[in-house]
């Protein structure tokens, strides 16, 4: 199954299936297991990169509809 990523309205990243988390140095999260986990769009998780809830306490509103990107530019 290939992994599966929701944007939630007002809320988190959540991302289903097989996957690995890594932070700009190259080390990887331990997710324990798990593989449902919710990323922090809001900025105010004191988990990040995790989703802790905290944007239902500061706010956080974002109404996010499907789209088609465009096409990527050709590689020079």
């Amino acid at each position: 199954m290939a992994t599966k990523i929701t944007v939630n309205n007002n809320g988190s990243l959540r991302v289903e299936g097989e996957v690995e988390i890594y932070d700009a140095q190259g080390n990887k999260f331990d997710l324990a297991g798990r593989t449902v986990v919710g990323l922090c769009r809001c900025g105010q998780s004191a988990n990040k990169p995790f989703c802790d809830g905290a944007h239902a306490r500061c706010g956080f509103e974002s109404q996010i509809v499907a789209f088609a990107l465009p096409a990527p530019k050709p590689k020079a």
